[in-house]
C-alpha cells in the first residue's frame, strides 16, 4: 500500500512535472511519509527514484508532447487507483478469510478540459474477480465492496472512482 500512497501523492500533486520530491518514512502508525525522486534526462523524459526500487523511466504522455512507450504521470494516477483497489481487496480477504482463484483489475481514468486545464474526471475501475465455490460469491462481493469504499488512494482523489464488479465460479 505504501507504493499506492506514493504514486497517488506524486500524480496528485505533482502531475505534468519532472520536479517531486516523495519518500516513504514511517512517522507514526497514523501518519506516514512517502519520497521519490524524479531526475530530468533530457527534453520531457526524467528517471523516478523511489530509494531501494527500481527506477522507472517518466515522461509526459504523447498526447501532450512526450516521446512514445514512456510512462506518464498519468498512467502513474490511474495505476495507483487500481493497484490500491487490488492490495485493498486483498486485506478485506483476509480479514473476512476467504480465498479467490484470480484478480483483474482494468483502470481507465478520463482526462478532460475543465475551466481549470486538464483534469481527471472519473476513474472506472473494471474488475473480475474468481472464486471456487457459489458460496464465496458473496464474500468476494462484499470485499469488492468494501474495498471500493476504503481504498486510501482512491479516497484521495479529487475526481469519483466508478466500479464495475464481476465475480464468476469457476
Amino acid at each position: 500500500m505504501k507504493l499506492m500512497s506514493l504514486l497517488s501523492d506524486l500524480t496528485k500533486r505533482f502531475s505534468g512535472t519532472l520536479y517531486p520530491t516523495i519518500s516513504v518514512k514511517e512517522m507514526s502508525d497514523d501518519t506516514h511519509e512517502y519520497i521519490v525522486t524524479v531526475d530530468w534526462k533530457h527534453g520531457r523524459v526524467g528517471d523516478l527514484i523511489v530509494d531501494g526500487k527500481p527506477k522507472v523511466e517518466v515522461s509526459a504522455p504523447p498526447e501532450f508532447d512526450g516521446p512514445e512507450g514512456i510512462i506518464s504521470p498519468e498512467d502513474l494516477f490511474v495505476a495507483a487507483a487500481t493497484s490500491c483497489f487490488m492490495t485493498t481487496f486483498v486485506t478485506f480477504t483476509k480479514k473476512m478469510r476467504f480465498d479467490f482463484k484470480s484478480f483483474s483489475c482494468e483502470g481507465r481514468g478520463t482526462l478532460e478540459r475543465v475551466d481549470e486545464g486538464f483534469q481527471f474526471t472519473k476513474i472506472l475501475l473494471k474488475t473480475k474477480v474468481e472464486v471456487e465455490s457459489e458460496d464465496l460469491k458473496s464474500k468476494a462481493e462484499r470485499a469488492l465492496e468494501l474495498s471500493g469504499k476504503y481504498c486510501l488512494v482512491s479516497n484521495s482523489m479529487k475526481c469519483p472512482t466508478e466500479h464495475e464488479n464481476e465475480v464468476i465460479v469457476g
